[in-house]
């Protein structure tokens, strides 16, 4: 295993056990084993680079596997809100039962995007490639048009993710099925549900940028 592979693991295996601000830089560089103390910053320059490192490791099959999903439901050419959510969840569940660190990787993307103060920009967070923006465009003609300005599909995004998140947390399991089935039951039911009367008040009574 390369230096720079050691030092992601480490740091994998710390950051999803512990949250990412109960971990240094030093205990990583420890537990990694490399005794250079300086190979850390070469590769990666700071936390935040590090940081970046372990997304980008799981995000390349998280792509494709969203981009065939997503194929495939334009190909059969139906309006199918579930099989878009399906494209939404599944690629990332896969990660539960992924021996290379998919459970850490979950819980270090929950906690990435559940902070106070943003390791990393929020958009790299929130469009982390393409198949999330084109998810978003097929999604639109579904949703009420006060949750689109509320930014609903952000939100279902969000949920999403921590709820797998709080099912690494706990793994392994002997079968994540029914829970990713209803997690898909859950999205389909916040992307269909309308806006209150008293949501729709305050979002036409908010001041326009």
């Amino acid at each position: 295993m390369s230096t720079r592979d050691r030092l992601l693991a480490a740091a994998e295996e710390l950051y999803g056990g512990q949250g990412i601000d109960a971990v240094s830089l030093r205990e990583i560089q420890r537990a990694s084993g490399v005794k250079n103390v300086n190979a850390l910053q070469y590769h990666f320059g700071d936390r935040a680079g590090l940081l970046t490192a372990l997304l980008e490791k799981h995000s390349h099959d998280v792509e494709l596997r969203r981009h065939a999903l997503l194929d495939r439901y334009e190909a059969a050419g139906e309006q199918d809100l579930r099989a878009l959510a399906e494209a939404l969840v599944q690629p990332l569940a896969a990660k539960l039962s992924e021996a290379n660190s998919g459970s850490a990787y979950l819980c270090i993307y929950a906690d990435l995007m559940n902070r106070r103060q943003p390791i990393l920009p929020p958009a790299e967070l929130e469009d982390r490639g393409d198949s999330i923006n084109r998810w978003r465009q097929l999604v639109d003609p579904f949703l009420d048009p006060t949750a689109a300005q509320v930014h609903r599909r952000l939100v279902v995004i969000r949920f999403v993710i921590g709820e797998l998140a709080r099912r690494a947390a706990t793994a392994p399991h002997t079968d994540d099925r029914v829970f990713v089935s209803q997690l898909i039951d859950l999205v389909v039911a916040m992307l269909t549900a309308e806006a209150s009367p008293e949501t729709r008040r305050l979002v036409e009574a908010r001041p326009r940028d």
